[in-house]
């Protein structure tokens, strides 16, 4: 009797875990958000440089009715699913060759590390001249930023994975592409999924820098358009829905990523 009594403890101890990290979550943007509405108050800063939140709102809700908008989204959106869909193929099978080659890892593998943190937008220029000014350039660009943490992520997974499995996919006879899809994918689940989340994050980055640069369309030139013009608030009101944007596509990776692992966790 005591132990069913003291049963739900754990439980009720990890909601109350969650509610306070909640908590902290809501107190640290509601600071951020006085602290914001204070400098912009307080004509310390120039105007218009940091404005206040209700002419932030009032930007957002005007951009949500402006077709303009939607019309930039689709473009930027567009753009992104290709390049994270071409980056994240090539990475994913650029870390299983070299998780499956010690010769390969050993030869190439140092040029992602090398090559991983460079800033991409020095690239832009070639992007340029190979794929013209169109999305072409754009989508490269995203797909080379994404393609590194991919493929770093997939290469280290590929390392990780139980030698038993390997040897009963051999046993089995099993060509490449079913090794592939029955052995190493679903025994990395978790890692290429949070490689994608990483690289969809810079893919977003890479494509939105492109397009601040030379495009006529997309997120990323109708915020430089509002720099130009100096409409900060309307500026400020585009930055949250990008934010608020990428926030949503990883939250939704995140919990597929927990979903399938408690359901792994479960089936063991």
């Amino acid at each position: 009797m005591a132990s069913a009594i003291a049963a739900p403890a754990p439980k009720r101890a990890l909601i109350d875990e969650t509610r306070a990290v909640l908590l902290t979550r809501l107190g640290i943007v509601a600071v951020v958000l006085l602290v914001w509405e204070g400098m912009a108050q307080s004509g310390l800063l120039y105007r218009d440089v940091v404005p206040s939140l209700f002419r932030i709102l009032r930007e957002l809700a005007s951009i949500l009715i402006d077709p303009r908008f939607y019309a930039d989204l689709g473009v930027t959106i567009g753009e992104v699913s290709v390049a994270i869909a071409i980056g994240g193929v090539a990475g994913i099978a650029t870390g299983i060759a070299l998780g499956r080659s010690r010769f390969l890892q050993q030869a190439y593998e140092p040029f992602l590390h090398y090559l991983g943190p460079t800033p991409k937008i020095i690239f832009f220029p070639i992007m340029i001249m190979w794929f013209g000014v169109g999305p072409g350039s754009k989508i490269a660009m995203g797909a080379l930023s994404s393609f590194f943490p991919v493929a770093i992520s997939v290469a280290g997974a590929m390392r990780e994975i139980d030698q038993v499995l390997i040897r009963v996919g051999l046993s089995f006879r099993l060509n490449s592409w079913q090794m592939i899809r029955h052995i190493y994918l679903p025994a990395m689940r978790a890692p290429v999924i949070n490689g994608i989340r990483i690289g969809l994050g810079v893919a977003i980055i890479g494509t939105l820098l492109a397009e601040t640069k030379l495009a006529n369309q997309g997120l990323g030139y109708a915020v430089i358009q509002t720099y130009a013009t100096f409409n900060m608030p309307r500026m400020y009101a585009l930055l949250i829905v990008v934010f608020i944007l990428a926030v949503g596509v990883n939250t939704v990776l995140g919990r597929y990523t927990e979903r399938r692992s408690a359901r792994a966790g479960a089936g063991r």
